[in-house]
């Protein structure tokens, strides 16, 4: 949900793109459309709140012309984190291990290597679709004659 950071109260005009420049100002430039030319004109100041920025969040202009700022969405914040505590688990895992569990452990390993391996199977490769008759059919008609359409085909057979 967002929340509001400075009222400025703007009216919106069409054209325009309105954002918050690094000063902290509401801005708005004149906007590109139809992938033609950029539209030309520098930026114009609108409002200077002086709004501050936190990191961690997104600032934009709400649809009631006031700043307002909402907690970014970073999904890969959440993996690295479970990714260092999962690392964590292991070191500590591998810390507790006695001298008869490493023993243990290496005598699975070797046993595991001395498996023979199985030989890898050939994939099964697809023979290419046979194609339909590339050659037209010739017109069965009689000169002079036009050819029944389905329906009355249809007919004919009954």
């Amino acid at each position: 949900m967002a929340t509001k950071v400075a009222r400025t109260g703007i009216k919106r005009e069409r054209g325009w793109l309105y954002y918050l420049d690094k000063k902290g100002h509401v801005s708005r430039a004149p906007m590109a459309r139809g992938g033609g030319k950029p539209g030309r004109g520098r930026p114009q100041v609108v409002a200077r709140p002086g709004v501050t920025r936190e990191e961690g969040f997104l600032y934009f202009i709400d649809k009631d012309g006031d700043v307002a700022r909402t907690r970014m969405a970073r999904p890969g914040a959440r993996r690295k984190t479970a990714r260092r505590k999962a690392a964590g688990a292991r070191k500590t895992a591998g810390r507790r291990r006695t001298a008869g569990t490493r023993k243990a452990a290496a005598r699975r390993k070797t046993a595991r290597r001395a498996a023979p391996r199985k030989t890898a199977r050939k994939k099964a490769t697809r023979k290419p679709a046979a194609r339909k008759g590339t050659t037209r059919r010739r017109s069965t008609a009689r000169k002079g004659t036009a050819r029944k359409s389905a329906s009355a085909r249809r007919r004919a057979r009954r």
